[in-house]
């Protein structure tokens, strides 16, 4: 799937990962989406809590080298 935005929260630990997600976003537009990878393992929970508090849609978790990569759309 094709992003609009990236962010490297590679090395940050929470809530850093989903505080940078959320500024992002902010300037983004609906249904954009925001490629975000992230190595915190606390990710793992926050990330799809955070989309689901926040309105917006996580459309796909994966795995890249020792990260997670997470695509998030603007809700």
């Amino acid at each position: 799937m094709t992003h609009d935005a990236e962010l490297d929260a590679k090395g940050l630990l929470c809530p850093l990962p989903v505080l940078k997600a959320r500024k992002r976003l902010q300037a983004l537009s609906v249904g954009q989406v925001l490629r975000m990878e992230a190595d915190d393992p606390a990710a793992i929970v926050d990330v799809p809590h955070f989309c689901a508090e926040a309105g917006h849609e996580l459309v796909e978790v994966s795995e890249a080298d020792t990260a997670q990569v997470y695509l998030i759309q603007k809700g």
